[in-house]
């Protein structure tokens, strides 16, 4: 997927690492909007639509994590989180808000252009020919459709999904009926999370499966398998 000329959003307090981004990003070709807080963030997000959103957690006047959340409950747009802090306990709390990515400072300019460019990697791919992936996957109600990125729940209502979340669902959907460990969705997924030995892989399975949550007494879409990983409980209908 070319990600040249995509507009990214800077949330960062500090001038000197906004100037830094700005000046890499725009070198790699991408569009730049830099912001010092979210009082601004939120002025430039209600006039532009933005295909990512950079956002730094330590902000004045208001946590980015806030923002993160407050953000997610109306879009569906990227987001990576930038922090000075190391603890794992943050990176849960991110993803568990809808974040899709998080670096740690200090961060190269290769890792940065690298995470920006796997969460942007959003788009279909289509193939042509006989291998062509089908157009949705049904499963237990719901159905995914692949060029629209849409899933909807077996009422007809559009379910947001983060960037994270709709990879996930696709590993899960393209293996039904088989454990998946930690590791193996990690790989599967491009590589979103951080490691496998944190929790980001859990926190992003609980964030899915709620969304995906049964009527009562009905089995979840998705298992947990005890010491062994997670496995997508449905069969899967190719259309």
């Amino acid at each position: 997927m070319d990600t040249a000329g995509q507009h990214v959003l800077i949330v960062e307090d500090d001038d000197d690492i906004r100037t830094l981004i700005t000046k890499l990003l725009r070198e790699n070709g991408f569009r730049v909007t830099g912001c010092r807080n979210g009082h601004e963030m939120r002025q430039l997000a209600s006039d532009v639509a933005y295909d990512l959103v950079i956002l730094d957690v330590m902000l004045p006047g208001g946590s980015g994590l806030d923002l993160c959340r407050t953000l997610r409950e109306t879009s569906a747009v990227p987001i990576i989180m930038v922090t000075a802090r190391t603890e794992e306990i943050d990176r849960v709390v991110g993803l568990e808000i809808g974040a899709d990515d998080y670096i740690t400072k200090p961060f190269g300019r290769a890792e940065l252009l690298a995470r920006i460019r796997a969460v942007l990697r959003r788009g279909t791919h289509p193939v042509r020919g006989p291998t062509a992936r089908p157009d949705c996957l049904a499963f237990s109600g719901w159905r995914l459709d692949l060029r629209a990125r849409i899933l909807t729940d077996p009422e007809g209502a559009a379910i947001d999904l983060s960037g994270a979340e709709y990879d996930l669902l696709l590993v899960f959907l393209e293996h039904p009926g088989r454990v998946l460990g930690r590791e193996q969705i990690l790989e599967m997924s491009r590589g979103r999370l951080a490691s496998p030995s944190d929790r980001s892989v859990d926190t992003l399975v609980s964030r899915l499966r709620r969304k995906l949550e049964p009527p009562e007494g009905l089995p979840p879409v998705i298992k947990t398998v005890r010491g062994a990983g997670y496995m997508l409980a449905s069969k899967v209908e190719r259309a």
